[in-house]
């Protein structure tokens, strides 16, 4: 069974190696917003090692407000897009592919952050979770401004070779921010029902497929729960789903990557299935599926491929066609070779992950 996780899969216009997608994980390893050479070296060995797909960690946007991690990597600066050239260079030149992630921080963004200090966080509403007003209310203009921006970088990303774009709209960040009800009380079209909700993000969608070529891929992270509340829920069955995701589909997305914190969880009510079961079979077209894959808990070791909680329950549920790829991401940061461990049988040889991990560019 193992053997259909290291199938090729067509995903628009490339070909990957397998159904194994890394994972984008923040690093905090780019100052002044460039990757350096270590980032280049540290995602080529991932490419080397025969990951399908790897989709980078969060991009920010160019916007000045979409900023709140230190030394996270920009698009802004020629240096910053010499080292984006650098490393899709070096994942190429290890047959992989790749996929830049766009991210605006939103909410979590506080006066005082660099690069701009003065400015504070932007929200839907100025709200950071429900009932906590602390954060900039966008206006009409702020929205145009960030809209813009997404379709800028994406076709800087297109010019650098990427292969895509992902954009992140998920964990409670600017686009989750919309999202979700509890933090977006706009009065205007991209306020109240869940339609209007999913406004915002069908319109960076659409003016980044607009402004990039037809080859190129563009798709869209999403979640139900943020980081500052676990058990928050986008929609509450199927039907809500449905409507959340039918709009930004439309606008051009060619795949949906589902973020579970424990894929191997049910959903909704009355049903086994996880959220990217639900999204494949609603949106109808690529899913990945990620959420703890190959750790015990959320953030401990790694486990022998017998237990639920193991690469085992996502062998079985691409091979059933209930989504189509599985993101790694913790597993994959510890260990490079994770992919060829699996593919080899060499479990016992896999190194554990541990908080070290991310201390570092292994």
């Amino acid at each position: 069974r193992i053997k259909m996780l290291f199938d090729n899969y067509k995903l628009k216009n490339i070909t990957l190696r397998n159904r194994i997608v890394m994972a984008p994980m923040t690093r905090n390893q780019s100052p002044g917003g460039v990757p350096t050479d270590e980032v280049v070296a540290y995602y080529s060995r991932r490419a080397k090692a025969e990951v399908g797909l790897i989709i980078t960690e969060g991009i920010e946007v160019s916007h000045k407000a979409s900023s709140a991690y230190p030394n996270v990597p920009r698009l802004d600066s020629n240096n910053a897009k010499e080292g984006w050239r650098k490393v899709v260079e070096g994942i190429k030149k290890n047959n992989g592919s790749v996929i830049a992630q766009l991210w605006h921080c939103g909410g979590f963004r506080k006066l005082g952050m660099q690069p701009n200090p003065d400015v504070p966080g932007y929200t839907a509403s100025g709200l950071v979770k429900p009932g906590k007003k602390v954060a900039h209310e966008m206006t009409l203009n702020d929205i145009k401004e960030t809209i813009d921006a997404y379709a800028s970088d994406a076709k800087i990303c297109e010019e650098l070779g990427f292969d895509g774009v992902e954009i992140h709209g998920a964990h409670g960040y600017l686009i989750d921010n919309f999202f979700w009800s509890g933090t977006n009380i706009r009065e205007d079209g991209y306020g109240g029902s869940l339609e209007n909700r999913s406004q915002f993000v069908s319109e960076i969608i659409k003016a980044v497929r607009d402004n990039v070529s037809k080859d190129f891929i563009v798709g869209l992270r999403f979640s139900q729960w943020k980081q500052h509340d676990f058990e928050a829920r986008l929609a509450s069955n199927p039907e809500e789903l449905k409507t959340i995701l039918t709009s930004p589909v439309k606008s051009g997305l060619d795949y949906l990557h589902s973020s579970m914190r424990r894929f191997w969880e049910s959903e909704f009510e009355g049903s086994d299935e996880n959220l990217a079961y639900w999204t494949k079979k609603i949106a109808k077209i690529p899913t990945i599926g990620v959420g703890s894959v190959g750790l015990d808990s959320d953030f401990i070791d790694m486990t022998a491929p017998a237990t639920p909680t193991s690469i085992d329950k996502a062998i079985d549920d691409i091979s059933e066609n209930k989504y189509d790829l599985i993101a790694v991401g913790r597993a994959l940061l510890s260990d490079h070779e994770w992919v060829l461990k699996m593919k080899e049988g060499r479990v016992n040889d896999v190194i554990p992950y541990s908080k070290d991990a991310l201390l570092n560019l292994y």
